[in-house]
């Protein structure tokens, strides 16, 4: 199987765009033999994820919530202090995830996926 390279420049690009353009690649729906049971060989890379344009109110309203199951387990964190502890990248990866279906597929679509800062 051939791996089809789709390359993202997120230089001056909002967050929402480039996910959204990743997610849509990773399944395969820019591929014209595009079905939906079957892992598309698309390969995933975007570049320069450090310059995205991701506006001050976003950094501090943006809210990601994780909880562990326990009282007391809620743990809540902006965007900003994501972006603080570990680079733009990871918010576009979470991004790209949670608009991909939640099924078995997706951890094999993520694996597909590389960032550079």
């Amino acid at each position: 199987m051939t791996h089809t390279e789709y390359t993202i420049d997120a230089a001056g690009k909002k967050l929402g765009r480039v996910a959204s353009q990743a997610a849509k690649a990773l399944m395969g729906k820019t591929d014209p033999s595009y079905t939906r049971h079957i892992l598309s060989a698309v390969k995933v890379s975007i570049t320069n994820a450090a310059k995205l344009y991701l506006p001050e109110k976003k950094r501090q309203k943006k809210m990601y919530h994780t909880y562990s199951g326990h009282p007391g387990g809620l743990k809540r964190e902006t965007l900003g202090s994501l972006i603080a502890r570990k680079g733009r990248g990871e918010a576009l990866k979470r991004a790209i995830e949670r608009m991909l279906p939640r099924n078995a597929s997706r951890t094999n679509r993520m694996k597909r996926l590389h960032i550079t800062e």
